[in-house]
């Protein structure tokens, strides 16, 4: 089975997959200073509820946006499960040309987006990752990655909006029932939502005006499905679409060797 570990800015989420389906997906909370150990207690525990034993992990796969949780999740899969993570970096086999600038400058989740869309999607397209930051990824026909745009998250937008503001209290996030609020609050909840609807359909259409041809649109993360129903430009949602690229990098490339030596290791 393979262990794929997708650390984003604010949680981890570990899944396993067994050759034909996701037997389980966890997540906490993404922590630099979370130890192996501390990971392992709380993630073999989640794994005997599904009927995973340790040694079913024959392959582990990383990808992360957050260098400094790389060396304890390294540790997890090389103390506790006795292999060798391969870590989602550029230099990878990914199938795919990385037309920008600096390759080695965009983050792990972008590629593996773009690799699982253009796998299931076919191209040209646009992924929309509503994360800590909300990115947006343009895939060619090919499925050569061309760039594309980061703008602040809407989590982040909010807690930006209550601490630089005195009296502006700090909101949830849903879909108003009108544009116009009635109260401080619901003009707030407005200003997010339908502010964030007019930046995915103002960033697409740019970006499709660039690009010079349609552009099919997939969202991701946890937001995505509450956005898709402000806007028609939304055409799929792939909550999963990180942890394909994780999985099919993983099938693209060979297993790395578990160093033997507590040197190596270090």
């Amino acid at each position: 089975m393979l262990l794929a570990i997708d650390a984003g800015n604010t949680n981890v989420v570990f899944a396993v997959h067994d050759g034909n389906e996701w037997r389980g997906r966890w997540r906490i909370a993404t922590r630099a200073d979370r130890t192996s150990d501390e990971y392992a207690v709380w993630l073999l525990q989640l794994m005997q509820y599904e009927g995973i034993r340790r040694e079913h992990i024959t392959r582990c796969v990383i990808g992360t946006v957050v260098p400094a949780a790389l060396y304890n999740l390294r540790r997890l899969c090389r103390d506790w499960y006795a292999t060798e993570p391969l870590v989602a970096r550029a230099p990878l086999d990914w199938g795919f040309p990385i037309k920008v600038d600096s390759p080695g400058d965009v983050g792990a989740d972008r590629l593996l987006n773009a690799l699982a869309a253009h796998h299931y999607y076919r191209g040209p397209l646009v992924v929309v990752d509503f994360g800590t930051a909300t990115t947006f990824d343009v895939v060619d026909g090919d499925g050569a990655y061309l760039g594309g745009v980061i703008a602040p998250g809407i989590n982040l937008s909010i807690e930006a909006l209550h601490g630089a503001a005195a009296r502006l209290p700090r909101i949830g996030i849903g879909r108003p029932q009108s544009a116009i609020g009635r109260n401080t609050v619901a003009a707030m909840q407005s200003g997010i939502y339908w502010g964030y609807v007019g930046l995915i359909e103002g960033i697409v259409a740019r970006v499709r005006g660039e690009y010079g041809a349609p552009l099919k649109v997939v969202a991701t993360g946890g937001l995505a499905p509450l956005f898709a129903e402000g806007t028609t430009i939304i055409e799929k949602i792939d909550p999963d679409i990180t942890l394909e690229g994780l999985r099919l990098l993983a099938d693209r490339n060979p297993a790395p060797v578990l160093p033997r030596s507590r040197v190596e290791l270090e």
